[in-house]
């Protein structure tokens, strides 16, 4: 499905948000052609390496994961003649996704008066850092901390850690991708082009979601508790099987709470006071976890979570991320291509399937 086949867009975002957007397009059928920095040596991931990578190579696994099916070109934008093929893209181009601080708008000629005398039906989605601090650099780790993401994350307050992806701009990517497509449905209707600005900072607050609400309405200040839920229970906790496997429990409602105990052979836990409503389970989390852990340790992992998807109780194996990439899920979502001379393989970024009724 090439929904976007007729589409053209121009990418001169760097990093990651911007170009998720990009890579959307590009999966879905769309032209998209990614200007990169030439006087920087191209998009700045390209030498995001690990250790294990070769130096010498021009592309990063980082970079290849959302630069999948673009049209890669090197301008200088401070130059007239970079600035004339831009033009010339900007022209005819559909979509332009930008990613560049307010002072380099006018040096770069992306500032959005000169954008709609080029170009009036443009549609302009510009990923920017802070909401109020618009000048301000942000890279993920930061909104991170100043957003509350790393307060919450970890074991304990000495011990914090920050997601090992940048969620930030993912969520940054998804309220941008939301925004263009409203706009082009507009365009489709009165012509008329836009302007779709996404702040990483709005988008990591409307990431916080129940975190938010439970602080709005009850006070409550979100700490480190690693994988556990503050609202749920048992729900998040890690127990190890008898083969050492490990299994993660998310228990959300009392029926599910007795199909575990049953499953289990622990009736009498289904009968306990203490456990008789979540709220309850949330106040004694400590106490169920604790016996819930030897009868958990009694059984192999393969088979009692088989039995609880039986039972109708969601639980989970914790993989690494290797035998996660081995899935079949993961293997029907790989995409792999050659990227100046070099095989790279990535997951796919639009994980929905669109078919007729």
């Amino acid at each position: 499905m090439k929904p976007f086949k007729d589409l053209l867009v121009v990418e001169t975002a760097g990093v990651l948000a911007g170009p998720s957007v990009g890579l959307f397009f590009a999966e879905l059928g769309a032209r998209v052609v990614k200007v990169e920095n030439q006087r920087a040596g191209g998009d700045v991931t390209r030498r995001w390496k690990l250790p294990a990578e070769d130096p010498a190579s021009t592309v990063s696994a980082y970079f290849s994961s959302v630069n999948w099916g673009k049209e890669h070109r090197f301008l200088d934008l401070r130059s007239a003649e970079g600035r004339t093929q831009l033009d010339e893209l900007l022209r005819i181009a559909d979509v332009l996704v930008t990613n560049h601080l307010p002072g380099d708008a006018q040096n770069l000629g992306l500032d959005r008066d000169r954008l709609r005398r080029l170009n009036p039906t443009l549609v302009h989605g510009h990923v920017a850092g802070f909401a109020d601090r618009s000048d301000r650099p942000a890279f993920d780790v930061v909104l991170q901390a100043e957003t509350g993401y790393i307060s919450m994350t970890g074991t304990d307050p000495q011990q914090l850690a920050k997601l090992p992806i940048a969620l930030i701009d993912v969520l940054a990517a998804h309220q941008l991708k939301e925004g263009i497509l409203l706009a082009l449905m507009r365009r489709s209707s009165d012509g008329r082009g836009a302007f779709v600005e996404v702040s990483l900072e709005e988008a990591a607050l409307s990431g916080l979601i129940n975190q938010a609400s439970n602080q709005l309405m009850c006070g409550h200040v979100a700490v480190p508790i690693g994988t556990l839920h503050p609202n749920i229970a048992p729900y998040g906790e890690l127990f190890v099987c008898q083969d050492g496997g490990r299994i993660i429990l998310a228990v959300g409602s009392d029926a599910q709470f007795n199909g575990l105990c049953a499953v289990l052979d622990l009736h009498a836990l289904a009968a306990d006071e203490r456990f008789g409503s979540n709220r309850d389970r949330v106040v004694h989390r400590a106490a169920l976890a604790g016996l819930l852990a030897p009868a958990i340790a009694r059984h192999q992992r393969d088979a009692l979570l088989a039995a609880l998807r039986n039972a109708q109780v969601p639980a989970g194996a914790v993989r690494s991320i290797d035998e996660v990439m081995r899935s079949a899920a993961a293997r029907d979502m790989t995409l792999s291509a050659s990227m100046d001379g070099m095989m790279t393989h990535r997951i796919r970024g639009n994980a929905f399937r669109i078919s007729d009724l």
